[in-house]
């Protein structure tokens, strides 16, 4: 696999950062993860928007321009060969000296990775409800930040217990977020989800799903939840960018509702990458 370092294409094996970068040490860092596909990298112009806004959070300089990176993308896609594949792209504050200080690290590492598309086949998911929770208000949550831990240990909780996904919480016991995706649910015909600004990470493909409310006329609803919520709901759907739209069946051994709609946000999302990346 050809991998993308600082400006240089090189074997993965070749790619190696200093022990003292602060993304390894501290978690110092942000990242994107795109779906490419027909060897075009999907929203690509929203991503570099979230990560650019991340960036400016952190005081990170962007090494590159969003229109590079587009080109470096484009040739990574085509030396590796994957038109249909998954992009990570990671920038960190790169090297400095020992602790929490920034002083000196202003030389940020920017690298790209291509990764196989995961099989479909395990959907739909089923959610567990994590002991873990996230800071209510939390100012980091609105980025992608390589310090995930804690959605690390509940992805881990969650399979230990016999499901898919977490379900996360914030401090006041509000619906939040997976650990690797925003949720959405079915009520009274309405789509609903949560708003930002309170821990959750407003996702690319969440967005995509406004979009697609609004191409079938459907009413849009953002409020703070309970799981309780979410077991009552007509029908539970998680939203991510590798696998697009993903039906929930069950959520803490319970199951949920399917509702018709989620399948044609299944279908409109598929038809909406197909449109804009010129077909499968």
């Amino acid at each position: 696999m050809i991998v993308f370092l600082n400006g240089k294409f090189l074997p993965e094996a070749d790619a190696v950062v200093p022990l003292n970068d602060r993304g390894f040490l501290l978690g110092d860092g942000l990242f994107e993860t795109v779906r490419v596909a027909n060897g075009k990298p999907f929203r690509f112009a929203q991503h570099m928007e979230r990560l650019a806004a991340g960036a400016d959070f952190l005081k990170i300089k962007l090494p590159f321009t969003p229109v590079e990176l587009q080109k470096f993308v484009g040739k990574l896609i085509a030396l590796n060969q994957l038109p249909e594949s998954v992009l990570r792209l990671t920038l960190t504050r790169g090297s400095g000296v020992r602790g929490y200080s920034t002083k000196g690290a202003d030389q940020p590492v920017l690298a790209m990775t291509l990764h196989p598309l995961p099989p479909s086949s395990a959907l739909p998911w089923s959610l567990i409800t994590s002991s873990l929770h996230i800071p209510a208000g939390d100012g980091l949550a609105a980025f992608k930040t390589t310090s995930k831990v804690l959605n690390v240990l509940a992805r881990a909780e969650a399979e230990a217990g016999g499901a898919d996904e977490a379900l996360l919480l914030n401090t006041s016991g509000e619906v939040m977020e997976t650990a690797g995706g925003n949720i959405f649910w079915i009520s009274c015909g309405q789509v609903c989800t949560v708003p930002t600004g309170r821990g959750i990470l407003p996702g690319v493909t969440r967005a995509v799903v406004f979009e697609i409310c609004k191409q079938l006329d459907l009413n849009t609803r953002e409020f703070f939840a309970t799981p309780e919520h979410l077991r009552q709901a007509e029908g539970l759907f998680v939203t991510q960018t590798v696998l697009g739209i993903v039906p929930v069946i069950a959520l803490d051994h319970i199951p949920i509702a399917s509702s018709p709609l989620v399948e044609q946000f299944v279908h409109a999302y598929s038809e909406i990458i197909r449109g804009e990346t010129g077909g499968f």
